[in-house]
């Protein structure tokens, strides 16, 4: 019975796909990081968005979204409390139509070499998006919405319930093009309203 009890428990964290930091009942990539809470998820999260951030060149302008720190459905129950935490980063750059397609490139080939597994790409050219999970199984995303903004959100597995302190974040002039929430600010490369050229078009 004790058995047939693991194997449904184990069912309902794979669909949830919410699963704990530092379960290393397994030697598998999921099992690195142990005793997390919310805090050191939240700092890790944001690792995450800073090291994706600088791998893109030429650099973009961005302004952190709201973040969350649900309480993980699957244990609400649970007296010990575990929590979810979610960053977002939203690029106030405009990403032209004829860019996205390069600029969902560098995002990629960047998780790809931080050892990132992709689970799904959005191959469109108006929306891109593209989904991937980490080794610690942070889920990271990166897509493209209305008038070429790119969001970014970075979600931790559930780990233990703690309180958390948010980086803080600049005021925005409520008149300002930022705090409407579009991307306002013009790249001579990301912005540009020409596919990128290849090293042949340069002659390089």
């Amino acid at each position: 019975m004790k058995y047939r009890t693991l194997a449904v428990v184990l069912a309902v964290l794979t669909v949830s796909g919410c699963g704990l930091i530092g379960d290393d009942a397994g030697s598998g990539p999921k099992g690195k990081a142990q005793n997390v809470n919310m805090q050191q998820a939240g700092d890790l999260a944001e690792k995450i968005l800073d090291d994706t951030f600088t791998a893109i060149v030429p650099k973009v302008e961005a302004q952190r979204g709201p973040s969350g720190d649900p309480l993980c459905t699957d244990f609400k129950n649970d007296s010990t409390g575990t929590g979810q935490v979610i960053r977002r980063r939203h690029v106030m750059t405009v990403i032209s139509a004829e860019r996205r397609g390069s600029f969902m490139g560098v995002v990629e080939r960047h998780w790809k070499k931080k050892g990132y597994e992709i689970t799904t790409v959005r191959p469109s050219k108006e929306r891109p998006a593209i989904f991937a999970r980490t080794q610690e199984g942070f889920e990271v995303t990166v897509k493209i919405g209305a008038e070429g903004q790119a969001f970014f959100s970075a979600s931790s597995p559930c780990v233990t319930e703690s309180a958390v302190t948010e980086p803080p974040s600049k005021p925005l002039d409520p008149n300002s093009p930022e705090a409407k929430g579009l991307p306002y600010i013009k790249s001579p490369f990301w912005s540009a309203e020409t596919p990128v050229p290849s090293p042949s078009t340069n002659g390089g």
